[in-house]
């Protein structure tokens, strides 16, 4: 597990909130004083008119338990009333998420609620220790995790080819559970017969369908990343980027992402490397909610004077 990874979601509170100057790797190009002035100002979002006109009339009602939220209830995955549904965008993803919550991750302080409203059909949220089984599924699921046996988003598909019926492995077999040494050995030695099986089998053998994110800090994840029923699963290590969260933990590496970061990086790099498209802003409306509070927050620092 390497501290300075990508994966591992910081959406518990920490000492207050701190800016982080670069952010997106995909906006780059941007030249410095407007990419530090605000560095998610690139993404193709929809209209936030309606966020404004939210914050200008304060806490509303949640429409389910009628809780006083600002923008959306944390508890039932909902906008508030002041935030018709019909005014948020939805994002259709290329294949579904499941999000285990630590018991002791703060409702209101967690991204991963970002992920639900915006994506309500392919998104789900477990409050660990309820967990779904994964064991008969996992030729088709994957989990973020930066593990000593992670593998990059783009080797998705060699990986799984282990896991499908079809594959050299059975499920008695498979390489995942054997040590770090061991398994590179077996990589290297069938190598070549795997790329011939993934060849053969056809695409829909090695697709994912699902993937896995841990909502926690750095100390939480150990109790949820040993469970049984996510062992065996393939982890995927996510490319180093650098957080844009107002709450990131004190301490830690500013490489440590939020969960709603940590999400659409994951589905930037699918698209391009396993999807093979272009990407064209087809995820960015998944932080329309983050990067209106990281400019509202921002915003109110500034005013205070702490910039």
């Amino acid at each position: 597990m390497s501290l300075n990874s990508s994966t591992l979601f910081n959406d518990e509170n920490s000492q207050g909130p701190k800016r982080n100057t670069e952010c997106l790797e995909s906006l780059e190009l941007q030249t410095p004083s407007s990419f530090q002035d605000n560095p998610l100002q690139q993404l193709q979002l929809a209209s936030q008119e309606v966020l404004e006109k939210a914050k200008k009339s304060g806490r509303s009602k949640c429409p389910r338990c009628s809780s006083s939220r600002m923008f959306y209830c944390y508890t039932c995955f909902v906008p508030v009333e002041t935030v018709p549904t019909k005014e948020i965008p939805t994002v259709k993803l290329p294949l579904k998420i499941d999000i285990i919550k630590h018991p002791n991750e703060t409702d209101g302080k967690s991204t991963a609620v970002h992920a639900k409203l915006l994506a309500p059909d392919d998104v789900t949220i477990y409050k660990y220790p309820c967990i779904p089984e994964y064991e008969e599924k996992r030729h088709e699921i994957a989990l973020i995790f930066p593990g000593p046996n992670s593998v990059s988003v783009k080797d998705i598909a060699f990986h799984l080819q282990k896991y499908t019926k079809k594959g050299i492995y059975d499920n008695d077999d498979d390489c995942s559970r054997e040590p770090f040494h061991k398994q590179a050995k077996i990589e290297s030695k069938e190598e070549k017969n795997l790329d011939e099986c993934i060849s053969s089998n056809g695409s829909e053998d090695t697709r994912l369908k699902k993937i896995i994110f841990i909502d926690s800090t750095w100390n939480q994840t150990n109790k949820i990343i040993t469970d049984e029923r996510l062992q065996g699963l393939l982890q995927i290590e996510l490319k180093t980027r650098k957080t844009c969260f107002w709450r990131h933990q004190k301490g830690k590496p500013d490489t440590y992402l939020s969960t709603i970061e940590a999400i659409y990086y994951f589905l930037v790099d699918y698209h391009q490397e396993i999807l093979k498209e272009n990407y064209k802003g087809q995820y960015d409306n998944l932080l329309f909610f983050f990067s209106f509070m990281y400019t509202l927050i921002k915003n109110a620092k500034c005013c205070a004077g702490k910039e």
